[in-house]
């Protein structure tokens, strides 16, 4: 299963255990089973501090649990945590050796706090890359409290409970039995889920904050780059976002970042995010902006009831998936309609899917699912296709994938329960016709953020920041950067280029404004 540089990898790792722990494991003679079983055996021959043992009393099989040594496991993995699940093995392995978690102290106590039984389950495929961070969360939360337990799930292992559960989108997470969350989720959003009160506490906290010199919003590429460089001057510096990352955390293949020859998104939020703790700027997360408005100070209210005040501030909220805005769409996000290939393709297995959109990101989702799913059908709403070259020939090539141009999808259609299908108009002849399916995935485009600053900032028509060649915008001392702007090609690279030159440019703002405030009190 581990070939030798994983498993000297992981023999680094293993020296870190503090005190004995004991993996759990419940493997029958198929061929998954015995690939569980050679897993854990090779885990175990590398530690004195690791012991194994059968059980045939698990819920799920095959499956593993780890534990400390003589303890009941809460932290259970049914199927093989590979892929993007390894690193969740791992610091598993390590977090119940004792080997202490890096999460804030007052996470840990928090999790410590909470008095009821909490049963989680969470449907993954190892294909997915916003899955670790939910299973990883999940985990710790089972490892620090005795009152909490967590199961990830292989959902292409247990197809059955896929199908029974119409579990159609990774990560789904269950709670004593009832669907909790889907989609990526922090350790902090759970807790704010499950500890009532949480909220209301960060908000008053947030509130007590002293005013910024600069406040960047935003926690994408644009706004690593300006939270660093506005440190990097010495100034009071503050970052607030729903996550870290953006929607960089949603991208698996990055090839075009300039020295880097290939990473992924999660590799490279990562990094910006150590890089950016390595300055002195006060790091606010799982919190959303909600409206500007300057009176002495830029004040940045928030969904939590909280505001925050900043002599300047940069907007960098990036941008999302633009939806297809027609009937059935809504009532079925999450029930086969899906925004994200690589997460939720492994579910359609040996089933139809159709992709929306024939850009680059169309036609590399229909090659990726082409090798999962029964046939791949691509509506492209124009009369040629968007992307590349090289990426439309090997579509055309894959005998499972057809393509049909001039397409406007006019509904999503399902059972209540699950998507059946779609229907479409040849926009060339009129003609409506319908497409039997288990899954579609939309891939056109992109929307900026930006509706919570409509009549407060200048806008395009396409929602847009108007920018100037500072990042600066129509109201003073508010710049922005990145893909919610006018910025042209919306590019990691070019955002985090537009995020130094928008701190840069409110940095100047501040030093002009403390300027004239001088002059105007001499």
């Amino acid at each position: 299963m581990l070939d030798t540089n994983l498993k000297q990898q992981l023999n680094t790792y293993l020296q870190a255990l503090v005190t004995p722990i004991e993996i759990t494991l419940s493997a029958d003679d198929t061929e998954k089973g015995r690939e569980l079983r050679t897993l854990a055996q090779e885990i175990t021959a590398l530690s004195d501090k690791i012991s194994l043992i059968d059980s045939d009393a698990a819920a799920r099989t095959p499956s593993m649990a780890v534990s400390p040594a003589s303890v009941e496991p809460r932290v259970h993995f049914a199927g093989i945590p590979m892929g993007h699940e390894f690193t969740s093995l791992v610091l598993a392995l390590l977090q119940n050796g004792g080997y202490p978690p890096k999460v804030a102290q007052e996470q840990i106590e928090q999790i410590k706090a909470l008095d009821k039984p909490l049963r989680f389950e969470t449907y993954i495929s190892l294909s997915c890359q916003n899955c670790p961070d939910v299973v990883q969360a999940l985990n710790l939360m089972a490892t620090l409290n005795p009152n909490i337990s967590h199961t990830m799930i292989d959902g292409a292992l247990f197809q059955s409970e896929v199908s029974e559960r119409n579990v159609m989108a990774v990560p789904s997470v269950y709670l004593n039995g009832e669907p909790f969350g889907q989609g990526r989720m922090t350790l902090a959003e759970i807790l704010n889920k499950v500890d009532s009160g949480a909220a209301e506490r960060k908000a008053a906290e947030l509130d007590d904050k002293a005013p910024y010199d600069l406040l960047v919003v935003g926690g994408g590429p644009a706004g690593a780059a300006a939270a660093i460089y506005a440190a990097r001057k010495g100034i009071r510096t503050g970052i607030v976002a729903e996550r870290f990352g953006g929607q960089v955390m949603d991208t698996v293949g990055i090839e075009n970042f300039i020295s880097v020859k290939a990473t992924e998104g999660p590799k490279l939020v990562a990094g910006l995010e150590e890089h950016v703790r390595d300055y002195d700027v006060d790091i606010i997360t799982e919190q959303k902006a909600s409206k500007l408005r300057r009176d002495r100070l830029v004040e940045i209210d928030l969904a939590s009831g909280a505001t925050l005040k900043s002599r300047a501030v940069v907007i960098a909220t990036g941008a999302r998936w633009r939806e297809m805005n027609v009937p059935g769409e809504k009532a079925y996000r999450g029930k086969g309609v899906a925004y994200c290939p690589h997460c939720d393709g492994p579910l359609f297995k040996g089933k139809s899917v159709a992709v929306i959109g024939g850009g680059n990101s169309g036609i590399e989702a229909a090659i990726d699912l082409a090798g999962i799913v029964k046939d791949v059908t691509v509506l492209e709403f124009g009369d040629t296709l968007r992307a590349d070259d090289v990426l439309v020939r090997k579509a055309q090539s894959m005998p499972n994938i057809r393509i049909i141009k001039q397409a406007a999808t006019t509904e999503v259609k399902g059972d209540g329960q699950r998507v059946t299908g779609l229907t479409y108009t040849d926009r060339a002849t009129g003609e409506s016709h319908e497409l039997t399916l288990a899954g579609i995935f939309v891939q056109i485009g992109l929307v900026p953020n930006s509706e919570w600053l409509k009549g407060d900032l200048e806008l395009t028509r396409f929602g847009e920041i108007e920018i100037g060649a500072r990042g600066e915008t129509s109201l003073p001392g508010v710049f922005a950067a990145g893909d919610v702007t006018t910025v042209p090609f919306k590019q990691i690279i070019i955002a985090m280029g537009a995020g130094a030159t928008a701190s840069l440019g409110a940095f100047d703002y501040l030093i002009r404004e403390s300027v004239a405030d001088s002059e105007e009190a001499a």
